[in-house]
């Protein structure tokens, strides 16, 4: 009974969801425009879709009330962010629009599970350059100024880079602040972001790395420097002048 409930609420939510997309040029001002999204209305974040060019669609589901609220208050968001392009509502798209165009992404698995990420706890923060220099000076200044982590970095064409950081929202703010300058220093920064508590649903749009440093681990040297290195012994090696050439052949053809 429990797993027919479940299958007729996802049917249900498929076919009368309605389709919410906004457009950016930025990767940190769709996902700042997702966050916003998310806490304005009940919605789902279905994923994002970048087709090139630093163009960044953030899609949403959800009801067709709750969907043109997001949508509004994802399009001032991203108005504010100087970077908005276009956004759309679609009430009830066409089955074939679900079956072909990536904007049902995650929804199964949103409707099925309900789980909590480790990483929920910690700030976003994301610095945006043109050019793979700027991101890595950025990313490098971020790390030395506040007690962050580098948790992955995004490319979205036309030479933009995003690194994203993740920490406390103090050290995160110190930390893209820094990056900031470092990006002018070396190049152009295109755009930066800090959100200081991401949703779960944000959570699990956002690359991370594959290896997550939770600690900072001391460096083992293998060699014990209290222990004395032996001296190498040298080997005299023979002067095959001197040797008679029978025994000189012998020894070339060994």
């Amino acid at each position: 009974m429990e797993t027919h409930n479940k299958s007729s609420h996802r049917q249900t939510l498929f076919m009368d969801s309605a389709l919410g997309l906004v457009s950016t040029r930025s990767f940190p001002a769709i996902v700042g425009t997702a966050d916003m999204m998310l806490k304005s209305a009940g919605v789902h974040l279905v994923g994002y879709e970048k087709i090139g060019g630093g163009h960044c669609t953030a899609i949403i589901r959800g009801g067709v009330a709750d969907v043109r609220l997001a949508i509004e208050a994802g399009e001032d968001t991203a108005k504010q962010f100087g970077q908005y392009v276009s956004s759309l509502v679609i009430p009830r798209p066409y089955p074939n629009l679900d079956v072909v165009l990536p904007i049902t992404g995650r929804l199964s698995q949103i409707i099925q599970e309900n789980s909590y990420s480790r990483l929920s706890n910690l700030a976003v923060g994301l610095v945006e350059t043109k050019g793979f220099p700027a991101v890595v000076g950025a990313a490098d200044a971020m790390l030395k100024a506040a007690d962050v982590q580098l948790a992955a970095y995004e490319k979205i064409g036309a030479g933009l880079c995003t690194a994203i950081i993740r920490g406390s929202v103090a050290n995160v703010a110190v930390a893209v602040e820094a990056g900031m300058y470092e990006a002018e220093r070396i190049g152009e920064l295109n755009a930066i972001m800090v959100i200081p508590r991401p949703l779960d649903e944000l959570e699990k749009t956002l690359p991370v790395a594959n290896c997550w440093i939770e600690e900072r681990q001391p460096l083992n040297l293998p060699i014990n420097i209290k222990e004395p290195i032996a001296e190498a012994e040298l080997v005299e090696l023979p002067d095959l002048s001197q040797v008679p050439e029978t025994i000189k052949e012998t020894i070339i053809e060994e």
